[in-house]
This record gives structure tokens, sequence and C-alpha cells, in this order.
């Protein structure tokens, strides 16, 4: 179904995996496209719950397939400017928002990152909702080495996990973060021996966000994110609001009642 992923659900956790290991995982505009596409169809479907977003063979993205960039080059080709800038934009944008699909699909998103998480890739996995990687990850804000200012997310996103000064010497340096010091700055949450136990340890987190109640789980997600980028007193002022939508929900009704006789709830979709 995808060409440049494989895609699988089990037990209400979706399994996303960059499928171009010949290529690093690096990713073309046709993968681009896809990347959104994915999310927006697991955002959709009710049957996920939680998102495992992990890479095949030696890395797990290197961001930008330098053909895409090619592509940009094309754009001198143009010869009024002005038409030219706005072409640059709307790709641009267009990347962006292929990666804020991930951000934007209402379930969690685990990234499970081993060796080369590079450029376009810290772009992704800052995305996600939490990241784990194995101690041969490493993290890359490559774009310095390339003549670019990093322009679809890492910028803003970035600081936002791990403070301006250390993310500033990233993208200043273009150093490596290696995973245990990214396990120290807060940009992964646990850093594992190898890849295997990480995608067990990582597969199990998932399913057990996945058996908690999903319109909670969702509500959740919506307002972590809200509280990111408002005020204490804004977030709080929504948070009223928003409850008073969501609060009185079968799930709160089902979990009461799972407390009281100690049984395992069964929430719906």
């Amino acid at each position: 179904m995808y060409k440049s992923f494989k895609v699988d659900i089990n037990d209400h956790v979706a399994s996303v995996v960059f499928n171009r290991p010949e290529k690093a995982n690096s990713l073309h505009r046709e993968a681009w496209e896809e990347l959104q596409l994915i999310f927006e169809q697991m955002d959709e479907n009710p049957e996920v719950r939680c998102i495992v977003l992990s890479g095949e063979g030696k890395h797990f993205c290197a961001g930008i397939d330098l053909s895409l960039l090619m592509d940009v080059n094309a754009y001198n080709k143009i010869e009024c400017e002005g038409r030219k800038r706005e072409l640059v934009r709307k790709f641009i944008l267009i990347l962006q928002e292929n990666i804020s699909a991930i951000e934007k699909c209402r379930k969690p998103v685990l990234a499970a990152i081993h060796n080369g998480c590079i450029g376009g890739g810290v772009d992704i996995a800052t995305a996600c909702d939490i990241r784990y990687c194995t101690d041969d990850a490493y993290f890359q804000v490559k774009e310095v080495d390339m003549g670019l200012v990093a322009d679809i997310g890492t910028m803003q996103r970035l600081p936002k996990v791990v403070g301006y000064g250390v993310a500033a010497e990233m993208a200043y340096t273009g150093k490596k973060m290696l995973g245990p010091e990214a396990k120290e700055i807060g940009l992964v949450n646990k850093s594992f021996t190898d890849k295997e136990s990480m995608m067990k340890g990582v597969v199990a987190m998932a399913k057990v966000i996945a058996s908690k109640p999903p319109l909670v789980i969702r509500g959740t997600k919506h307002i972590l994110q809200y509280t990111r980028d408002h005020s204490v007193n804004e977030s709080l002022e929504y948070m009223a609001t928003f409850n008073a939508a969501y609060l009185l929900s079968d799930d709160l009704t089902k979990s009461f009642e799972a407390a009281m006789t100690r049984q395992k709830p069964r929430f719906s979709n």
C-alpha cells in the first residue's frame, strides 16, 4: 500500500516504519507526502490508539534526500525573483505540513530511534510526543554544514524540548548528540542498549497507552500541546472550557465502574 513505509496495526498500536534503508531512510518528495498521508489516516482510523515510529535498516532517518534539494535548485531557472521566492516559500510550507501531520495526529506518537537521526530526522523526531533511542543513536542538526538554516520544524520544536542553549549549540555546531547524552538533556525519555530491547520497551509502552481511555488520551495530547504554546492562565481557562465539554464521557463512567468492580475496563475507540 505504501512505497516508502511499512505500516502494521496490532492491538490498537500502529507500527509505522521508514522503509528506504538503501538511502539511510532519507525521504524524497513522494516519501514526505506519504508521511503526511499516513499520519492523517492514522488520525482518522478508530482502531489506532497509539503509534510507534521507527526505521528499517542501519538508521532511523537521514532527513531530506538530496534529490529533493536538487528540485529546489531548479527554481533558479525562473527569471522573476518574486515568483521564484513565492515557489520556494510554498515548497518549505509543504514540507512543514508533512511533518506537522505527526503533531496534529490526535493519537500519541512514540519515536524509536536507532543510529542516525539527522537533519530532517530531528524535525520528525521532535514532532513526536515521546522519544526513545539506543545508546548508539545520534541526533544531528546537520543543516548548518549544508549552508542552510533548518526550516521545517527543528528550530521551533527542539528548544521547547531541550531548552534554548542546548538547541542553539546543536544548531550552531552540527555536533552529534549521542543517545546517553540525549537522555541526560531530556531529548529522549530513555536510552536502550540495542534496537531489539528498545523496540520491545517502546511497544510495551505503546500498549499501556493504548489500554487507557482513548478520548482521554486524545484530549491529553491536545491539552499538552495547547499548554506548551500558551501561558499558565490561558491554559487553565482553556482547560476548564475543554473539560466542560469532555468530562462527562462514557470513559469516565467505565473507569469508575472498573475501579468499583476491580475489573479491566473496555473502552470504545
